[in-house]
């Protein structure tokens, strides 16, 4: 493999992306004179990093037993099985469509390796999938095109935030881009992971700003020592040191609403152009377009209506929706009875739409989805056919199953007769859930008794349980929970999760949601709703101009959307439903809003002329 280190690549604007080239070799290490298509990846964690893991890799004294470890990493039945999980991430081939891939280069591949705009040792100021940095893109996809080593078609590869620049290039169709294969890609970043349902993704934002600001700063050693240091970087860095950190700050620290600046007010406005660049366009790709997602990502909320959004026909579009987290993306492929690993799809996908190769990956899939509850399983919709969402109430009546939970209720097909108000407080029993590992990427889902069973979270939500179901129950698409609920504060924050209690008693988080309550306004022409007219998917509008502050002690009804599930409850198992007063640290109230709230208890009226239930979408009816 022959490699060109820093290649300039000058945008539009004058200002200069830095990128690896990576080119098939002869036996001497020289580069092959035959043309090859490329495959574009623009990273914000510096192309730097990703060759000093890819190198340390090749080396078969490391690289080899590493992914031998890995592949036979056996932690069932201890504590930390989940810690399998992630390591089994590089016998899965998922590192290889993190960055660059070797395998890929020697099979005739040009492989381009981007810093993007900001980042890395490219010039300009970092712009977080801003229309600049969008633009970058498509200039980078024209440039590779065009090289004397390029056969004018290109692909791009990549992970999360080189996923979600993938899916917003696509949009833009440029001519050269034939393929596509983003991993765990959003499309929604607000509502994604910045602010879910209002509230700041606090696990993760801060960790991750931190981090990419951190690495941008790392210099080009080697131009400091031969003389050729581009000081352009050095006066870019100088002038924009730690992007959106301040707007992050301003989100924790400003006291009320009345004292929000600027850039949070263009953050809380649907117009503002910092808004829609945070958007991708699926419906506008014309890009054969393969996804991989996780059910508990960070982007669990946009990856399969990204796929369902693309308007090409199963085959040309594909979807992988694994049991994952957003830092083992991939565990376990390769294994026996799951999918091929991720970096074999990848190469298969590109060897049939870049090079015209008959190898049938058309028709893999189209959805091969980890069935939760059940397995790997292929589809070919998403949710499934046959589902139809029913309202499953609930209820006071104890159902004798979550003994340590704040209230023990029941789960109901018929409404519960009575009226009563149950109260749950703020706690931080949540930093010990599912949620907590999904907004941590995966990192404490080594704790099995978090991660894989919510009891101890349960200690602080009120729970409400159904009968156990005689018969294999499918459920697949998207969840709401309607609430009818009093604070005694102008503010408050919701959350839910929808569970699959297993006759031991383990309760296993399947999806889950929540809400602002004073940002309860839907979007109702973006929203979902089934037949009868109850939501299955709201879209909130997540803006100052829309805020409703609660009227304290009167009830107020708001619908708690969760992510879509796939999933299936086996005989004897149970539907569960959460509820919370709060999700630290997947998501935390903006400081004035937390103010407001004073985080107080809130109160759940469980009122027959006005229920609160769950739609979820099933495949039996449940009982």
């Amino acid at each position: 493999m022959h490699i060109d280190w820093d290649v300039p690549i000058t945008m539009s604007d004058g200002v200069v992306l830095k990128a690896n080239v990576y080119r098939p070799a002869d036996a001497s290490g020289r580069a092959v004179d035959t043309k090859t298509p490329v495959v574009v990846n623009m990273t914000p964690y510096t192309k730097l990093v990703s060759a000093i893991a890819e190198a340390a890799l090749a080396v078969p004294q490391l690289g080899d037993p590493i992914m031998a470890f890995a592949r036979n990493l056996n932690l069932s039945g201890t504590p930390v099985s989940g810690l399998a999980d992630l390591i089994k991430v590089t016998s899965g081939g998922g590192l290889r469509t993190f960055s660059m891939d070797p395998k890929l280069v020697q099979s005739g591949y040009t492989q381009v390796v981007v810093d993007v705009r900001g980042t890395g040792f490219s010039e300009g100021d970092w712009q977080v999938f801003q229309g600049r940095e969008q633009q970058d893109t498509v200039e980078t996809i024209d440039w590779a095109s065009k090289q004397q080593w390029s056969d004018g078609k290109v692909g791009m590869n990549g992970v999360s935030y080189s996923a979600i620049n993938q899916v917003q290039a696509a949009s833009k169709r440029p001519a050269a881009l034939k393929a596509i294969v983003p991993v765990e890609p959003g499309g929604d970043i607000l509502r994604d992971v910045v602010a879910p349902g209002g509230g700041i993704g606090i696990g993760f934002m801060p960790v991750w700003l931190a981090a990419v600001n951190g690495m941008k700063w790392l210099p080009d050693v080697q131009s400091l020592l031969n003389g050729t240091f581009d000081w352009k970087w050095l006066a870019d860095r100088q002038s924009d040191p730690l992007t959106f950190v301040p707007l992050l700050m301003n989100a924790l620290t400003i006291p009320t609403v009345n004292d929000v600046p600027p850039d949070l007010q263009r953050l809380l406005d649907p117009n503002s152009s910092l808004r829609r660049d945070l958007m991708s366009h699926p419906e506008n790709i014309e890009t054969p377009t393969m996804v991989y997602g996780g059910w508990h990502d960070i982007f669990t909320n946009s990856e399969p209506k990204i796929y369902n959004a693309i308007p090409l026909p199963p085959g040309e579009k594909q979807l992988i929706m694994g049991d994952t987290y957003h830092l083992n993306f991939g565990t376990g492929f390769g294994e026996p009875g799951n999918p091929p690993r991720l970096d074999v799809l990848q190469r298969a996908w590109f060897d049939h739409w870049l090079k015209g190769i008959d190898n049938g990956i058309e028709t893999y899939g189209p959805i091969t989805s980890y069935q939760q509850g059940n397995g790997w399983t292929t589809t070919d919709q998403f949710p499934r056919a046959g589902m139809t969402h029913q309202r499953m109430y609930l209820g006071a009546q104890p159902s004798g199953t979550s003994p340590d939970s704040v209230h023990d209720g029941s789960l109901t097909a018929t409404a519960p007769t009575g009226t009563t108000s149950l109260t749950v407080a703020p706690g931080l029993a949540t930093l010990c859930s599912r949620d907590s590992a999904q907004e941590t990427i995966g990192v404490t889902a080594v704790l099995d008794a978090c991660a894989k069973d919510s009891r101890i979270a349960e200690r602080n939500a009120l729970t409400f349980t159904s009968a156990p179901v005689s018969e294999p129950t499918e459920i697949s698409g998207a969840v709401n929970v309607h609430l009818n609920t009093v604070l005694d504060a102008t503010d408050g924050y919701w959350s839910a999760t929808l569970n699959d209690v297993a006759p031991d008693g383990t309760s296993t988080v399947l999806t889950s949601g929540q809400l602002t309550s004073s940002l309860r306004a839907i979007d109702d022409s973006q929203s979902q709703r089934s037949p009868n007219g109850d939501l299955t998917d709201p879209f909130y509008v997540l803006s100052l101009a829309s805020r409703q502050p609660v009227v304290p002690g009167q009830p107020t009804a708001l619908d708690v959307g969760l992510t879509a599930t796939d999933s299936i409850l086996q005989p004897g198992h149970r539907l569960r439903v959460d509820v919370f007063a709060g999700n630290f640290p997947k998501g935390m109230l903006l400081r004035p809003l937390l103010n407001e709230s004073g985080l107080k208890p809130q109160h759940l009226v469980l009122d027959p002329a006005a229920p609160s239930f769950v739609n979820v979408p099933v495949g039996t009816r449940l009982g």
